[in-house]
């Protein structure tokens, strides 16, 4: 019974697995950037893209930067060529991270392709380091 209660637990604990918070749509994103003074994160695929469902599957489901997301980012998940979307975030590959300022101006310049957390969490750092809220 003991072993039984333990993997129900664990069973249940994983179901629960850190997510990031979606905004529906790069409207609504940019309006509760504003008003919750965040910035914004911008995720651009496709529908058939291998690398998107990696960077979606592993990368974005990694605890740090899940963590780090939802603190400080408004977070939107578009699909390039059926979302609205400003002109200037047309993705030439996909998947395509773009930092934006509350404002809808990028930050640091567009991230390309898949990345493992490690890497990613630099790419964090990389947009703290350039709005002066960390140093080298």
């Amino acid at each position: 019974m003991y072993r039984f209660l333990i993997l129900l637990f664990f069973t249940i604990a994983s179901l629960h697995a850190a997510e990031v918070l979606w905004a529906h749509s790069f409207k609504e994103a940019l309006a509760k950037a504003q008003a919750e003074n965040k910035n914004l994160m911008v995720l651009m695929t496709t529908e058939t893209c291998r690398w998107c469902r990696k960077l979606e599957s592993q990368t974005l489901k990694h605890d740090e930067v899940v963590s780090r997301l939802n603190r400080d980012y408004v977070s939107v998940h578009l699909t390039r060529n059926v979302d609205e979307y400003p002109r200037y975030l047309n993705a030439p590959g996909v998947p395509s991270t773009y930092f934006l300022d509350r404002a809808g101006q990028p930050i640091i310049k567009r991230v390309m392709g898949y990345w493992n957390a490690e890497d990613y969490l630099s790419y964090l750092d990389d947009v703290e380091y350039k709005l002066g809220k960390k140093e080298y």
